[in-house]
């Protein structure tokens, strides 16, 4: 079942939890999973461990939902935009856009279907056209989770990427990979 904007707000801010300020998490201070330069930057003054749930999930719509245009591929595909959504939120909205495009570029044939993409993060017009065309060329459930599974394999790349660049993130990777192992099933 395709889950709205607010049903993934809520499920990262249920997995995030609280208050945190874990000592290797490059982030720092964080609450509902909202780190401190995110809180500042969208206004937030006050201490980190009572910033309002209602704040976060107002920075969770406007920073990873509504800016990077993932609500504009949920019209287009809910699952696909749900797993931006996530990847967004742990490690950048343009890391996610990234996996999108890498995606679509590697699954049209070369450019036979549409055109090659910068691979820039910014999901606008003309990568919204390329997933228009992916999915004219594959809309069936196995086209749908083909271009699904490379984007969340792109994902895990850079999971791996980050944890063998920095030992320190080591720490965190079994938690980053889970996470998508539940979102999958």
């Amino acid at each position: 079942m395709a889950k709205t904007a607010s049903q993934l707000v809520d499920g990262v801010i249920a997995r995030e939890g609280g208050y945190s300020n874990h000592p290797a998490d490059r982030g720092g201070p964080t609450n509902w999973g909202i780190t401190e330069q995110v809180a500042r930057a969208y206004g937030y003054k006050g201490d980190m461990r009572v910033l309002p749930r209602q704040t976060a999930v107002e920075i969770y719509l406007k920073r990873y939902w509504t800016a990077p245009g993932f609500d504009k591929v949920a019209q287009r595909d809910a699952a696909i935009a749900a797993e931006l959504f996530d990847a967004g939120v742990n490690m950048g909205p343009a890391w996610a856009g990234k996996f999108l495009q890498r995606a679509l570029n590697l699954l049209n044939s070369e450019a036979k279907h549409y055109p090659d993409i910068a691979v820039d993060g910014g999901v606008g017009a003309m990568t919204l056209a390329s997933l228009d065309g992916y999915l004219r060329q594959r809309n069936n459930g196995e086209g749908r989770a083909v271009l699904l599974w490379l984007v969340r394999a792109f994902r895990t790349g850079r999971y791996a990427d980050i944890a063998e660049a920095n030992r320190t993130q080591e720490v965190f990777l079994y938690g980053w990979v889970a996470r998508q192992v539940r979102e999958a099933e």
